[in-house]
């Protein structure tokens, strides 16, 4: 018995030794981390020692912000001896460029104004004021609905970063412009006039960007005591809400093109234009609506567009289709993408194993991002489980476009910042290509992550 109890007792010893010296070596290497960690604080990022460090947040954006400058203002003095053009896109190893009547005319100035704003660059400005003023003419346009990407990205940007007050001008005839589009009839702004024999009354989901333009007209006619601050006002909300109630399935997916009955204001068809199908969700008219709810609700305050922006955010991040870097390709349903569970999502899964794989879209992607980060602010209050996740894919988003993968090496890819963008794959256009758009959004993101880091705000385009 007695050598039995000494026999327990010395194992016990054992085990406690055993346990003590093992918490020792615990604490030494938890002292050594600690020590590298103060001695190299990358490595508390590091997540697998077989990847590189993730970078801080910060770090990716001073990077990305410093990548797009020197890309821009490369771009910017080989446009400048070119009277009246603007970039476009590159392909084929040449440059592609526009006069001010391409619908993507003030994005690159756009890009510019917001380069400036996080620089304070003079010559930034220098160019940004020099490619606005290219794209003035377009405050006469009432030919598409178009205005308000060429007037409030470009003269937009350009008065809320310096008050000039040539620029409300631009901005006031640009809106007034736009409105000779709306019919009552129909409660909404007609996009194109091409195609009659096919389209009555056409609106696409991207008509959604330019009620910006419409909502800060009203805001300035009022202040101004014009007549028409209302019919600004009037015209913007009636074609959010026509919109909200036709371009939308169950699923809160968007038709691309809906068509109407001037007559009886009708909806006459419903198909798409540059999607993959008439019931499939094209990736960038997707990012177009969250985008243009998000906007809306932070210039109104109406509920309803939050509770819509939401809801398209849910479709966007939750879609089985969604890779996992939120990276989109350029339709939802496009043939051939890659799923991780084929019984739960059996449509693309039953594709033929041959069809090759369809590109990507950054542009969307960076669309995305930018109206996220926005939307995680307007959320945050009453939902912030909600905000969190729209930050978190935001920032995966705006990670995955800064990377290599997305971003050119400076002085390559046309002197533009972003890689893999598509425009419109069924006609055979800009297909895996760098595109104005996609880098004013990224840009945008960038500024707008930036100021949520820094805790600071901005009018009108920030939140």
């Amino acid at each position: 018995m007695i050598l039995t109890l000494m026999h327990e007792c010395l194992f016990r010893d054992k085990i406690i030794t055993l346990y003590l010296e093992k918490q020792i070596l615990i604490m030494k290497k938890t002292f050594l981390l600690l020590c590298a960690a103060a001695l190299f604080p990358s490595a508390l990022f590091a997540t697998d020692p077989g990847k590189p460090a993730v970078q801080p947040l910060s770090t990716v954006i001073e990077g990305a912000l410093r990548t797009a400058g020197q890309q821009y203002l490369s771009m910017a003095e080989k446009y400048i001896p070119q009277e009246g053009r603007l970039p476009r896109s590159f392909a084929g190893g040449r440059d592609l460029s526009s006069d001010s009547r391409w619908w993507c005319s003030g994005f690159f100035p756009g890009t510019l104004w917001y380069l400036y704003e996080n620089s304070g660059d003079g010559k930034v400005l220098d160019a940004a004021r020099l490619f606005t003023g290219r794209v003035e003419r377009e405050k006469h346009t009432t030919n598409n609905h178009d205005v308000g990407f060429m007037l409030f990205c470009s003269f937009g940007n350009g008065l809320r970063l310096t008050g000039e007050e040539l620029y409300e001008e631009v901005l006031l005839t640009g809106a007034r412009s736009l409105a000779t589009r709306f019919d009552p009839a129909v409660g909404l702004i007609r996009s194109w006039d091409h195609n009659r024999q096919r389209w009555q009354y056409p609106v696409i989901i991207d008509n959604m960007m330019n009620l910006e333009l419409m909502m800060w007209a009203a805001d300035y006619a009022a202040a101004k005591g014009y007549q028409d601050a209302e019919t600004f006002r009037c015209i913007a909300l009636s074609h959010a809400d026509s919109t909200m109630l036709n371009h939308f399935r169950p699923d809160y997916g968007t038709c691309h093109v809906v068509s109407y009955d001037p007559a009886t204001g009708g909806v006459e068809l419903r198909e798409t234009h540059q999607g993959y199908a008439d019931h499939s969700t094209w990736s960038r008219g997707e990012a177009w609506a969250l985008y243009g709810y998000t906007m809306m609700y932070r210039v109104t305050g109406e509920e309803r567009y939050l509770r819509q922006a939401q809801n398209i955010a849910g479709f966007i991040i939750d879609h089985p289709r969604m890779p996992a870097d939120y990276i989109p390709y350029w339709d939802f349903d496009a043939p051939g993408i890659p799923v991780a569970d084929p019984v739960a999502d059996p449509v693309v899964a039953s594709a033929d194993a041959a069809t090759p794989v369809p590109p990507r879209d950054a542009s969307a992607a960076a669309i995305m991002a930018s109206a996220l980060i926005e939307l995680a602010d307007h959320s945050s209050p009453a939902s912030p489980e909600l905000a969190a996740e729209y930050m978190r894919v935001a920032e995966t988003q705006v990670r995955t476009l800064a990377s290599p993968e997305y971003t050119a090496p400076v002085g390559e890819n046309g002197n533009f910042i972003l890689m893999h963008s598509t425009g419109a794959f069924p006609l055979g256009s800009e297909i895996d290509v760098p595109l104005t758009y996609a880098d004013y959004y990224f840009v945008e993101a960038l500024t707008r992550l930036n100021r949520v880091e820094t805790r600071s705000a901005s009018p009108r385009t920030a939140f």
